[in-house]
């Protein structure tokens, strides 16, 4: 990737340091007992929420059935009455129908809320977060932190918080003036319209990858922007990069390049090192199987 590096990525990591944390007059010293009462605090909300969703019944879906719709741009801004013909009603499929009764079975039949096996989670997402914090934050800021345990609750003193907000935008400035850089690049690029347009294959997963002169990957599309899911490089002329482990990764951001004798395609995907690959290829081909 010559914009959209790793680097980048991880800059994009960081454009929200400040997000969700709030001020605590306690913060500026490392006090076991605020921990565990901040803990037990969190630990408490987060059972709860998970509680509420655990117990959310189904049966509200089959109320769609029926409804009167409008469309988000027929919707009067000045008080005016909805017109008939600006209206759709809603009729559930028997497909849909018939989801939502297994919903409401296994709805039925489930277990009671297991608040241990949630307290376990909480604490392993505590733990997950008190290592993305040290991963991110610049050494120079988590040295005045007084207990990183505390920090990844989401509280901190005031002052490390004016930081995160400035640090926040700083990193935020440079990851736009890289996306402006690449966008004005890949614009210059001579890609043609119906390659360039079906390139949206971001949080596609990679289920199958085969090298040689044709390189076909295919992917699942569920949570992408996409139903295409095969892409085949043809007369593959040189792999530049090909990292490992991309079976299985998602496709997160890609760069086109003309070349003389066709493409050079550049793709980083996320997932265990953060693989990527570069090849030179003569023609580029996207379908839905």
């Amino acid at each position: 990737m010559k914009y959209l590096t790793k680097e980048w990525y991880e800059l994009c990591q960081r454009t929200g340091l400040h997000f969700g944390m709030r001020v605590h007059k306690s913060a500026y010293v490392r006090d076991e007992a605020l921990y565990l009462r901040l803990y037990k605090r969190k630990e408490k909300e987060f059972v709860s929420q998970r509680r509420g969703i655990y117990d959310v019944d189904p049966r509200f879906m089959l109320e769609q059935d029926g409804v009167q719709l409008v469309a988000l741009d027929k919707w009067p801004l000045d008080g005016d009455e909805i017109s008939e013909e600006d209206t759709m009603v809603y009729h559930m499929s028997s497909e849909e129908r018939e989801r939502i009764q297994q919903l409401i079975a296994a709805y039925d039949a489930r277990p009671p809320f297991d608040e241990v096996k949630c307290k376990e989670e909480f604490s392993e997402i505590q733990e997950w977060g008190y290592k993305e914090a040290v991963h991110k934050l610049p050494d120079e800021l988590s040295s005045r932190i007084a207990d990183m345990r505390v920090f990844a609750l989401g509280y901190c003193t005031r002052e490390v918080l004016r930081e995160l907000k400035q640090l926040s935008k700083e990193n935020k400035k440079r990851m736009m003036l890289v996306m402006d850089e690449y966008g004005q690049a890949q614009q210059a690029e001579n890609i043609p319209e119906h390659i360039r347009s079906q390139f949206r294959f971001h949080d596609c997963r990679v289920t199958e990858l085969t090298s040689g002169k044709q390189i076909v990957m295919r992917l699942d599309t569920q949570g992408g922007f996409t139903n295409s899911n095969k892409v085949t490089f043809d007369a593959v002329d040189e792999i530049i990069r090909q990292d490992e482990h991309i079976l299985g990764s998602y496709w997160i951001y890609n760069e086109l390049y003309r070349t003389d004798c066709g493409y050079e395609v550049h793709i980083l995907f996320s997932g265990e090192g953060m693989p990527e690959l570069i090849i030179r290829c003569a023609d580029i081909v996207v379908e839905q199987e």
